[in-house]
């Protein structure tokens, strides 16, 4: 927490030019950022997965190009919640081409 706290004294000193600034590059930092999806090195091959569970996106929008309804998704998944699968949805979206390759690696395997 060290580095917030210099953070904080260094906005304290700052103008708001340069906050404005500040603002700019956290935005674009976090903006690709999806809440509720991560890749993390050693879980599921660092494949995109719904956070608190080792589910990855490419599994739920399979299962969706399959036939299987978000009702069906959240009764074969008791840990998802209807905000994960909108998360995966979104993710998907945006990185449709990662997602896509990832179903055909899997059904080659």
């Amino acid at each position: 927490m060290d580095v917030l706290k210099e953070a904080e004294k260094l906005l304290a000193t700052m103008t708001r030019a340069e906050k404005a600034q500040v603002l700019q590059w956290v935005v674009q930092d976090l903006g690709d950022a999806f809440p509720g999806i991560e890749s993390l090195p050693g879980v599921s091959g660092g494949e995109p997965c719904i956070v608190r569970t080792r589910i990855p996106v490419w599994v739920l929008v399979q299962a969706r190009h399959l036939g299987m309804s978000e009702a069906e998704l959240l009764q074969a998944y008791p840990t998802l919640r209807a905000e994960d699968l909108t998360n995966a949805w979104a993710y998907y979206r945006s990185h449709k081409d990662e997602i896509e390759y990832q179903i055909l690696d899997n059904e080659a395997a």
